[in-house]
């Protein structure tokens, strides 16, 4: 059980931040992009984003950083919270095999995050698109999702819209859809 503030904030905090959340919301604010804002303890686990999931009346989307076995190809795999992933579903689809977790030391490489608080906020920090964004059809179909903003003691509830039309043109980035 952690500790979840029970109320939904509008827009970015009013408080120091770090350089990666203050790119972040930099980001977001200069796109026009609206987000609203749960503050809570370290969100490790499914269970603990449930609990922020209440407070923000979304779904907070499964964000898998992976990469090839000779890491020369990386992926960043968003999909629903609660779907379980199979490596080898997910491989067959892409052509790739062998794929693994990406190191930590590569997730802060490309953008710029420890593990536990990557999301697709992050790619922000991808200036040379070494990450390929895949993303899972029946996370498209979800009105708002949910994501962290370069830590995972704060979770953002953002239009799907938003993040896969307007975030990703802003940024310069395209996603391939994948059914899991």
């Amino acid at each position: 059980m952690i500790n979840v503030d029970s109320v939904l904030y509008k827009g970015r905090p009013d408080m120091k931040m770090s350089p990666v959340e203050e790119a972040i919301y930099d980001k977001l604010d200069s796109l026009s992009i609206e987000y609203f804002r749960s503050s809570h303890d370290a969100a490790d686990t499914i269970e603990d984003c449930k609990q922020v999931e209440n407070v923000l009346g979304c779904e907070i989307c499964k964000n898998l950083v992976l990469c090839n076995q000779q890491k020369t190809k990386f992926y960043l795999l968003l999909m629903p919270g609660d779907k379980k992933f199979l490596t080898k579903v997910l491989s067959k689809e892409i052509g790739s095999s062998r794929l693994s977790f990406a190191p930590a030391e590569y997730l802060k490489r490309y953008l710029n995050v420890t593990p536990g608080s990557v999301s697709i906020l992050e790619l922000i920090f991808d200036k040379d698109k070494n990450v390929n964004i895949l993303i899972d059809s029946d996370l498209l179909k979800q009105e708002y999702i949910g994501c962290h903003p370069g830590k995972n003691t704060a979770t953002l509830k953002i239009k799907s819209s938003d993040i896969f039309e307007t975030f990703l043109k802003g940024i310069g980035r395209y996603y391939t859809t994948v059914d899991l």
